[in-house]
């Protein structure tokens, strides 16, 4: 079956899918997006993932030319059209097009794509055995600069990082913010274990506030863990007892070295399992 794409209130084949090279969003990174996960026809998180939308547009001045339930509506359209019960979704909006230039205010109406198909950011084996991480030299954008908590097209900060990693052999890279401390990774929260504590970052280090990492700490409070949020270094990083990682893409995924050291004993720990399925089942009941 050919894959569908909506924009703008219709659905073209994936091949005829396009928009125009004068997009902001295109020239410029102007726009905003989600990335949302649809597990058995099940919309996971939906509703969360709709609001930090619009919150993202308001961040940057952009106005949706559709309501919550109506972008609801048009992403539910698009996985019928496509007869998917499975799949990651990514919903765009961009500025829209305009002249050349910055200028926001030459941009006529904003255009809505939402694109549903297939992921695997990391290849399965990884879930089973963890991955090794570095931690990447380029720093995360200072929040004053570009706010991490707005998920926008820009996201050349994390393929800079993103290529660090991949050059030195990692899966992935963690990213330190302006004061030294660690932020999140190029695409994913992080969390370690020491002792019985999970900590992690707190919002005020330069995160995207993941909706993923949300769920993870109410799973581990639910179940009795001490969850906190925390500054950490890299000294942290390295004499943790666990590591893993949480996004809408990734789920939950286990770190077992960083910079080359062992995390313990180099294999996902307990906590991390056992919240990977928690999740795993919370993700096969979730609703619309």
């Amino acid at each position: 079956m050919e894959l569908k794409v909506y924009i703008n209130g219709k659905l073209y084949p994936k091949e005829d899918a396009k928009i125009s090279v004068f997009d902001h969003g295109l020239l410029y990174g102007d726009g905003v997006f989600e990335g949302i996960r649809c597990y058995n026809g099940r919309m996971f998180k939906f509703s969360e993932h709709i609001d930090r939308l619009y919150n993202s547009a308001r961040a940057i001045y952009l106005e949706i030319p559709m309501t919550k339930e109506e972008i609801k509506n048009a992403v539910k359209d698009t996985l019928d059209a496509n007869n998917m019960k499975d799949s990651y979704i990514r919903l765009v909006v961009t500025r829209g097009i305009g002249k050349l230039g910055l200028d926001p205010f030459n941009c006529s109406k904003p255009q809505i794509i939402i694109i549903t198909d297939l992921i695997e950011l990391y290849p399965r084996e990884l879930y089973e055995k963890g991955l090794d991480a570095i931690v990447v030299p380029t720093i995360r954008n200072h929040y004053e600069a570009l706010n991490p908590k707005i998920k926008s097209l820009n996201y050349l900060n994390n393929i800079l990082a993103k290529i660090e990693c991949i050059n030195a052999g990692a899966a992935e890279g963690v990213m330190l913010n302006k004061d030294g401390y660690v932020a999140e990774c190029t695409g994913d929260n992080i969390f370690i274990v020491e002792g019985n504590e999970i900590l992690t970052p707190p919002t005020y280090a330069g995160i995207l506030v993941g909706i993923t990492r949300n769920v993870v700490i109410d799973l581990a409070i639910k179940a009795g863990m001490k969850v906190k949020e925390e500054q950490l270094t890299r000294y942290d990083l390295y004499i943790a007892d666990e590591c893993f990682l949480t996004g809408t893409a990734a789920g939950i995924i286990p770190v077992v070295r960083i910079d080359g050291r062992k995390i313990s004993s180099g294999k996902p720990g307990n906590i991390t399992c056992s919240l990977l399925e928690k999740y795993n089942k919370l993700t096969k009941l979730s609703s619309n």
